[in-house]
């Protein structure tokens, strides 16, 4: 559809947020009773000395994708993002991917 015809074309983004700290347990069991993030847009990665969420959001620009993203990380009190990042994954999912791209192994 067009934006002509007043619908604007809607597609699916991918890219890690990288937060400050790593999430304490009481921010990780907060992420994990929202029922907001259960539509799996939002996953939350996490080891020894990290914690990684990677998205998965639709919207009209990546832009748009990555403030929707942001609005709802509000809601886990304490939690600050340091970084969004484009990995091999992402410039795959979000059609970026050109001759001076590294392509995802095979």
């Amino acid at each position: 559809m067009s934006s002509r015809d007043g619908i604007k074309a809607v597609r699916s983004w991918h890219f890690i947020m990288r937060p400050q700290d790593p999430l304490t347990p009481e921010q990780s069991d907060i992420f994990d009773g929202l029922d907001r993030f259960g539509d799996g847009s939002l996953g939350l990665e996490e080891g020894p000395g990290f914690s990684v969420f990677e998205c998965y959001f639709e919207a009209e620009g990546l832009i748009e994708a990555m403030n929707e993203a942001l609005a709802c990380i509000e809601e886990i009190p304490g939690v600050l993002i340091r970084s969004i990042e484009l990995n091999a994954r992402s410039f795959e999912q979000n059609g970026m991917v050109t001759p001076s791209v590294v392509r995802l192994p095979a």
